[in-house]
């Protein structure tokens, strides 16, 4: 894992990554990019939690944290954090909308 990191124990960027932080790469791999960076990327063309890449590629979630790290400072991937339920539509209110349509 020492060699895979660099040696370092976290991320290279200052954005907080924890296990439901959803990255999406930007594009395909370059070809000097290391082999876990690479797979990152190719996993990523649709949103994963920072815990999904790591259960997907085998690495603990600190190594993982540090090659995400590394793929934001070189925009090679997007971060978000998910969405909160608080922003989430209500459940009750879609199924009242519902009810309401199934009874025209």
């Amino acid at each position: 894992m020492y060699v895979i990191t660099g040696g370092r124990s976290g991320p290279s960027t200052s954005v907080r990554l924890d296990l439901v932080t959803l990255v999406v790469a930007k594009g395909p791999p370059r070809p000097e990019m290391q082999p876990e960076q690479a797979s990152i990327l190719r996993m990523c063309q649709s949103p994963l939690s920072v815990a999904e890449i790591a259960a997907y590629v085998g690495l603990p979630v600190s190594v993982v944290t540090v090659l995400v790290g590394d793929l934001m400072a070189a925009q090679r991937v997007h971060v978000r954090p998910p969405i909160p339920a608080a922003q989430l539509p209500d459940l009750a209110l879609i199924e009242a909308v519902i009810d309401g349509l199934q009874k025209l």
